[in-house]
């Protein structure tokens, strides 16, 4: 593509910016107004494998650094990120498009997990049992893996990556971050905050691009590790091909999240979780609740408040006052939005609330679709089948919360659900019998905390350990058992037969 004078941006390699080697470089859109903004580089084999080998280099040190020490880079790390949250909002509502607020909700999210890991040295603790035979001793270690790759979604350019980056450094490992390249600044800001915190030059760094920067972490032999997080075909791709390659893989796929509604449900303490579980970040969220379930005689009603509440979502640029929700990332994705709600229409769907071409003042180029609201949705609609990622909201109507429950577990995706009701007893039969990864009883994004673990079930992730938590320090680690005896002198040898404890 012929660049411009816009702001060409860099990796960070080895702890400074540095100009790639491509020539391939994409735009960055500022999706409140259609305009590029600047552009980002398109790594080649070779700007990865300098990135993976400064990582390398830095490895043996760092993994050597005591426990507290690396906690305490992340402390500091904390305390920039906290300093700097407004500024660092300004840049995710530039790229990406959703509200100062909510930018700054999920750097807090972030923060969170950058929290967490300051405390990972408890965690890496192993256990210890002595005389487990005459004279021996056994113990277990946790122990650093090497480089480990993270591969983020546009959707949160901040909380994401700090779903990984922070427990795999504090855990003694180095990392490489290929951030989304839609929104890729916010990255550079945290490797230098980073920096400014007293991280080692090449623990972490950043290369931006498309699928030739992630084909070449997936096959790089240095590369131990990869974390990802973003659609179901792409995440089944990275761990077929991470595992291939001989890597430890988790990879975050798409969600189909249900919110079901109990006849006993406060409605309108219902309507509202659900309104902003829908709608904020214009939808873009893979906690995002996108099918509400309503159970019995409470249909009419729950959907008469959505879709009074609905109407009134006010549709703006993520930096003006009094706006509830942004633009979606780019043109294509509110084109795909839009023919979604084409789609359901067409396939009988009845269309409540119409989010296309949705007014905008001031900003008739930017790419906006309104709060949408579909009801009489049925299981076989593309709406329903297909993850939207757009503030879409599609009513289906069940007549028990038995029959619930199986729509939920029907659904190849399998993130999160919720429950609306004032009943003990059918929010134990929710949390029991639905088959998804993360459950919400009155709260409409269940997303756990950071010092819990974050994952789906089904088509919602592929690998064994889920993200933050303890699942991430199990992911980032790899475990040694030691088995050892000091005998004073050759009469202890164990000779030929197989080894006894007893």
């Amino acid at each position: 593509m012929e660049l411009t004078t816009l702001e060409r941006l860099p990796l960070w390699i080895g702890g400074r910016a540095v100009a790639p080697t491509t020539t391939r470089y994409g735009e960055v859109t500022n999706p409140a107004t259609g305009e590029v903004i600047r552009h980002v580089p398109f790594a080649n084999a070779a700007d990865v494998d300098a990135a993976v080998q400064a990582a390398d280099a830095a490895w043996t040190t760092w993994r050597a650094a005591p426990a507290l020490r690396r906690a305490r880079v992340l402390m500091r790390f904390r305390d920039l990120l906290d300093r700097h949250k407004k500024d660092l909002a300004k840049v995710v509502t530039q790229e990406h498009g959703k509200t100062l607020a909510d930018a700054e909700g999920s750097l807090t999210r972030g923060l969170e997990v950058v929290e967490f890991a300051t405390g990972i040295p408890h965690l890496l603790k192993g256990e210890y049992s002595e005389t487990v035979g005459t004279d021996v001793d056994s113990y277990s270690l946790r122990q650093a893996l090497g480089v480990c790759a993270g591969i983020t979604p546009f959707n949160f350019p901040a909380m994401v990556p700090m779903w990984m980056f922070p427990v795999a450094i504090a855990c003694g490992n180095t990392f490489v971050l290929k951030p989304s390249e839609r929104d890729p600044s916010l990255s550079l800001r945290l490797a230098e905050l980073l920096q400014e915190a007293g991280l080692p030059d090449g623990v972490f760094n950043v290369v931006h691009g498309d699928k030739e920067a992630v084909d070449a972490l997936l096959r790089h032999p240095l590369v131990k590790a990869v974390s990802f997080v973003g659609s179901t075909p792409i995440a089944k791709y990275i761990y077929a091909t991470g595992a291939a390659h001989g890597k430890r893989v988790q990879a975050l796929g798409g969600a189909k999240n249900h919110a079901v509604v109990m006849p006993d449900a406060d409605l309108d303490f219902a309507t509202e979780a659900i309104i902003g579980a829908g709608y904020g970040s214009a939808g873009e969220r893979c906690m995002a609740i996108s099918a509400v379930v309503a159970v019995g005689d409470v249909a009419n009603s729950l959907v008469e408040k959505l879709a009074a509440r609905a109407r009134n979502v006010t549709v703006g640029p993520g930096n003006a006052d009094k706006i509830e929700m942004g633009p979606v990332i780019t043109c294509a994705a509110r084109d795909r939005i839009v023919g979604l709600i084409d789609r359901g229409v067409a396939e009988g769907a009845r269309l409540v609330v119409d989010g296309r071409g949705p007014e905008a003042q001031g900003h008739a180029e930017g790419f906006f679709v309104g709060a949408t609201l579909f009801d009489d949705v049925r299981r076989e609609m593309t709406i329903y089948r297909e993850e939207i990622f757009g503030p879409v909201l599609c009513v289906l109507r069940v007549e028990s919360l038995t029959e619930a429950i199986a729509l939920i577990n029907d659904n190849p995706y399998a993130n999160g659900a919720a429950l609306f009701t004032r009943s003990g007893y059918a929010a134990r039969q929710f949390q029991q019998h639905t088959e998804v990864g993360m459950t919400g009883i009155n709260v409409p994004i269940p997303v756990p905390m950071a010092f819990y673990s974050f994952g789906g079930w089904r088509n919602s992730l592929f690998g064994d350990l889920n993200v933050h938590g303890a699942d991430g320090v199990r992911f980032y680690t790899k475990l040694k058992t030691v088995t050892s005896r000091w005998p004073d002198d050759g009469s202890a040898a164990p000779g030929f037969h197989m080894p006894l404890m007893g």
